[in-house]
């Protein structure tokens, strides 16, 4: 992953609309140590940190329906990937300062004109990202209380730079069944005056989701047509009703942005996942 965002990153300096040193220049993501000796005009692009991104961390599991059974699996981790930029010159004196200086300037001129990473720049797997990363440049230093430490650890001198995150998100490909859920839940009452009298209650529940996407929909409201009761659905898009007797109802769903959908459904169930329901835009 992490060097599919570098050949992404790449092909964003190497693009033709670049200014003509820019893209000209060569792109390195070498750690640039005192071994680091470019034979021309560089780029370089130190990853130095990775860390997830707990701001943008989504606590709501991805439902997948597959062989009739609910397959859970964490969403993409967000992951801030964070670059130190400098300007590498072949040259001495003032002259090489002078052309770090302006690489340094086109790079951070033309990068800063992406609040994300466009999806025409995406090289290998970052194809897949679900969501537009979020670029950001010059805005941190994560040094600033020990840039001394951080050159002398490269064993060079310190260097005019800035720096650039990008926010990606990362599939942890794990999934575990979560199914086949419970949808109907029955209590049986008894008369202690009248043998053999009882009287059967249900409890019901399901889920209502994105039809495009799967994802749980939150505050949609789900009404019970026959009885006029509505409830609402929490994060996890889940609805429940209680004190039902054995039957035909009519479930009537609505969410923000979707399609009202009426769902004919039978108390207790006869079909797993029977009181779920599925919304259109």
């Amino acid at each position: 992953m992490f060097q599919d965002l570098d050949a992404t990153l790449q092909a964003m300096l190497n693009d033709p609309a670049a200014p003509t040193e820019l893209r000209n220049a060569d792109v390195s993501f070498e750690t640039p140590d005192k071994n680091f000796t470019p034979a021309q005009v560089t780029v370089n692009l130190f990853l130095y940190e990775v860390k997830e991104n707990r701001e943008l961390r989504d606590p709501v599991p991805i439902f997948e329906r597959v062989g009739g059974i609910l397959v859970r699996r964490p969403p993409p981790l967000r992951v801030d990937c964070s670059y130190v930029v400098t300007a590498w010159s072949n040259q001495v004196g003032a002259a090489k300062t002078a052309e770090e200086h302006l690489l340094l300037s086109q790079t951070l001129a033309w990068l800063s004109r992406f609040p994300t990473i466009p999806a025409a720049y995406f090289q290998g797997s970052m194809v897949d990202q679900p969501f537009p990363p979020p670029l950001w440049i010059a805005q941190m230093d994560a040094n600033k209380n020990s840039v001394g430490e951080f050159w002398s650890a490269l064993g060079i001198s310190p260097k005019s730079a800035f720096y650039v995150t990008a926010t990606i998100a990362m599939d942890l490909d794990i999934q575990v069944e979560a199914g086949p859920p419970v949808v109907t839940k029955e209590l049986i009452l008894k008369d202690k005056e009248v043998p053999g009298a009882e009287e059967r209650v249900y409890q019901i529940g399901g889920t209502v989701r994105d039809a495009g996407t799967l994802t749980p929909i939150t505050d949609a409201q789900v009404t019970l047509v026959e009885m006029g009761r509505t409830a609402v659905t929490g994060e996890a898009g889940q609805f429940t009703f209680l004190g039902l007797g054995a039957g035909n109802y009519t479930l009537r769903t609505t969410a923000s942005g979707f399609t009202t959908t009426d769902t004919a459904i039978v108390v207790p169930a006869t079909a797993l996942n029977a009181y779920d329901v599925n919304l259109t835009p």
